[in-house]
């Protein structure tokens, strides 16, 4: 077996392993569940990861639903975009990682890095208060507006054109500190994707070898955040396990049925929404601080 379908099989285990301790957890707190408004968040999953498979994200479509339809409690999102993605971010992985050789080390070790970040920045996240995580809310949809931007219009790291497959010395160790740099800043709901396409670009690496890298990175970073989250107890329990299987779906038509669509005019159109959400969050903080 080469390493694509190692980290693949192995991801599944720990998949599999993560969905039990989630599935516990949800029953074992079966009294405690509220339903209110569950179709909402199936759609909201199901809607986020579609999108985030043909590679606008999911993160910021999702916390800007959360938002305008309070649906879910501003301190449960960013656990439970973290506990309730990470299965749909799985299937997401398998249906593109091999499409693609990376170099192996470069590969494994980027991975690594981003899941020792998410569950640092996990156990922090899940110690905020609600006025805190609004706050970071709004920070972070703001910077992941402004990093699609530059995404969709090819500016700044994402206009050069590498052709390495792979990263050797300085640059490797500058990527590895990068991605669990992001792998932290995951937990409070700022999406790898892109953030991570731009570094994998600035370190001189061709485009489609940040396909693996991301989705690899978040496909074994969420179940490790989500372990963190569950202990916790701070995620959305009554949607968890419906969004998990709403959000699969909607991986499984984007990636398997419709596989592109014209993009652009609707991404402009989330990326206003996302300032708008911030300011919404942003409000919301300093109406609770005050």
């Amino acid at each position: 077996m080469n390493v694509a379908t190692i980290l693949l099989v192995v991801m599944w285990v720990y998949a599999a392993v993560y969905f039990i301790f989630l599935l516990k957890d949800v029953i074992a707190h079966k009294d405690e569940i509220n339903n209110e408004k569950l179709p909402h968040n199936i759609i909201i999953s199901l809607v986020a990861n579609f999108f985030d498979t043909l590679g606008i994200g999911s993160y910021a479509i999702a916390t800007s639903a959360w938002k305008f339809t309070k649906s879910n409690s501003d301190d449960l999102i960013p656990g439970s975009l973290n506990v309730s993605f990470a299965i749909p971010i799985c299937v997401e992985a398998t249906i593109f990682i091999k499409k693609v050789q990376a170099d192996s080390l470069t590969l494994v070790l980027m991975i690594a890095a981003s899941v020792v970040g998410a569950v640092i920045g996990a156990k922090m996240v899940s110690k905020l208060d609600i006025t805190k995580i609004r706050t970071v809310m709004g920070v972070a949809l703001i910077l992941v507006a402004i990093i699609t931007l530059c995404k969709i219009n090819a500016f700044g790291p994402f206009g050069i054109i590498g052709t390495a497959r792979g990263l050797t010395g300085t640059k490797l160790v500058i990527g590895i500190v990068a991605n669990f740099i992001l792998g932290i800043l995951m937990t409070v709901g700022i999406g790898l994707y892109a953030p991570c396409m731009a570094v994998v670009l600035l370190l001189g690496m061709s485009t489609d070898v940040a396909f693996p890298i991301m989705m690899g990175s978040c496909a074994y970073l969420c179940p490790a955040s989500g372990f963190e989250f569950i202990k916790s107890g701070k995620y959305h329990r009554g949607a968890a396990i419906p969004m998990v299987i709403s959000g699969s779906i909607g991986v499984l038509i984007a990636g398997l049925i419709v596989t592109s669509l014209p993009l652009t005019v609707l991404t402009y159109l989330v990326c206003v929404v996302m300032v708008v959400c911030a300011c919404m969050f942003f409000h919301d903080a300093r109406k609770a601080a005050r």
